[in-house]
């Protein structure tokens, strides 16, 4: 099969950047159907991008494309929760184990640099960067690991994890145990602690999920 023209891959993606923003940001609530005459009037595109991003962000769960409706906007699953977070605290474990050992004074650097991002996009309330940085901070802190595969899967689990991450974050308390822990994640990994980061990431990935599954709890008992 030809490879699409640049062009239109790079259309594609944006289209697929900005759909997805306006779905983690709330934008297209659950249940939406997403039409495609309108969405591609809107975007100033033909249907053909538009339906390959639809491809795209149906793999991401963000929608599904339902027999006579078409794109339809996914719901907050607790059951996809849970599934997401077990897999994140055995196959990142596995990975920071892996990595530690081998971070330079660089990736440190780098790791620095998204710890003051991630504080500052908190800072301004930017909420659509707090979930692409907190995972540019775990996928930084696992780099080194010659796990291509996991590596790969880990990366796929916390893109799906953003529209949780964002929800989660929707307090002060949230932000800061967040900042905190990260801190202390990095330093852990800087002073070569693999039992104690590793400790360290699964309670904090456990409290994330606890904190999750309470406030689906909460949205299901207001429904």
């Amino acid at each position: 099969m030809a490879a699409q023209p640049l062009k239109l891959r790079t259309l594609q993606e944006a289209i697929v950047d900005r759909l997805r923003e306006a779905i983690l940001a709330g934008e297209h609530p659950p249940g939406t159907q997403l039409r495609q005459e309108a969405l591609a009037a809107s975007y100033g595109v033909s249907r053909i991008p538009l339906r390959e991003a639809f491809r795209q962000l149906e793999a991401e769960g963000l929608i599904e494309i339902a027999p006579h409706r078409g794109a339809v906007v996914t719901g907050l699953s607790p059951e996809e929760v849970r599934d997401v977070f077990a897999l994140r605290r055995v196959l990142e474990a596995r990975l920071l184990r892996a990595s530690i050992p081998k971070l330079d004074t660089d990736d440190f650097k780098d790791l620095d640099t998204v710890q003051a991002a991630f504080a500052d996009a908190i800072a301004r309330g930017d909420t659509s960067q707090w979930g692409v940085l907190n995972a540019r901070l775990h996928m930084a802190l696992y780099g080194r690991a010659a796990l291509p595969r996991t590596l790969s899967i880990v990366a796929g689990l916390l893109q799906t994890s953003e529209r949780y991450t964002r929800l989660q974050l929707a307090t002060r308390e949230a932000w800061r145990r967040a900042q905190q822990e990260h801190g202390e994640l990095i330093a852990l990994a800087r002073a070569g602690d693999i039992e104690g980061a590793c400790a360290l990431l699964d309670r904090h990935i456990t409290a994330v999920l606890g904190d999750l599954e309470r406030l689906l709890a909460s949205t299901e008992d207001v429904a």
